[in-house]
């Protein structure tokens, strides 16, 4: 099993990219890590430490790839006290709900019993052209975090 699962939601790919990358920074500093695009809630580990990446679309909507464990988090209620996670929104201040999909999906993963590792990273795409950047220096915060 690995040490980290990377969980990407993602509409036009930019979620996925940046959990590719950090899975490459992760392997860097000895993790193992699975990134995987739009899991289903069966496809994940009930324990240990995920990192959740989804960007927003229309009015703070989840991904269409991550829908599927959003609706499977909110209708069976899973014990995710084993599971300790972080969580990277990536959206554009010029909506209301910039970064609303992560929100969405933190605040399932917490009523789930899962207990979030720092603050989440929202990364606001009109500031950062690429999203891989600001998600990296978040990341060396974070995997302190993990000692």
């Amino acid at each position: 099993m690995a040490d980290i699962t990377l969980i990407s939601g993602s509409t036009l790919g930019g979620a996925e990219y940046v959990a590719e990358h950090l899975a490459e920074k992760l392997e860097e500093a000895g993790f193992s890590t699975a990134t995987l695009h739009g899991p289903r809630l069966e496809d994940l580990p009930l324990s240990g430490i995920w990192l959740t990446i989804s960007s927003t679309h229309g009015a703070g909507d989840i991904p269409d790839n991550l829908v599927p464990l959003y609706k499977a988090l909110r209708e069976l209620h899973p014990d995710l006290s084993l599971v300790r996670f972080g969580a990277i929104g990536i959206g554009s201040r010029e909506y209301d709900t910039f970064c609303g999909a992560i929100e969405k999906v933190e605040a399932e993963l917490k009523r789930a019993g899962a207990k979030q590792l720092g603050e989440t990273l929202r990364i606001n795409v009109l500031e950062h052209e690429i999203p891989e950047d600001p998600a990296e220096a978040w990341l060396g915060s974070w995997i302190n975090l993990l000692k």
